[in-house]
């Protein structure tokens, strides 16, 4: 199983970035997908969840700002970011429950990772 995460790079304060994610493998099924960061010396934290069903969680912090969505059929989800900060500056990761084929078990997979960087 891959996610692919693509869309990070560097802005001004005020500008606006998206993030998409792919997931690809062997995969039976997908549940929750979305967003975490982590800032040079702190600790990774959620951003944004959106459920199968799409239900969405989003955190305080980025309320107004953020949208998350996904598309079922292409395994993907998208955080448009928008008003960007200098301090949402970080490291965006992608987050899925992944069911992997000829399992019944659920495990969470991470991307590698893809660089945001807001300058004010």
């Amino acid at each position: 199983v891959q996610l692919v995460e693509s869309g990070g790079g560097t802005t001004h304060s005020g500008g606006s970035l998206r993030l998409s994610c792919a997931a690809s493998g062997n995969i039976r099924s997908l549940d929750t997908m979305g967003w975490y960061r982590q800032a040079p010396g702190k600790q990774r934290e959620l951003v944004a969840t959106i459920t199968d069903d799409y239900r969405v969680n989003l955190a305080n912090f980025v309320q107004g700002r953020f949208t998350i969505s996904r598309d079922r059929a292409k395994k993907t989800v998208y955080l448009n970011m928008d008003n960007l900060k200098p301090e949402d500056t970080a490291t965006f990761y992608c987050y899925a429950e992944i069911s992997l084929r000829g399992t019944v078990t659920w495990g969470d997979f991470w991307g590698q990772g893809t660089q945001v960087t807001v300058f004010s």
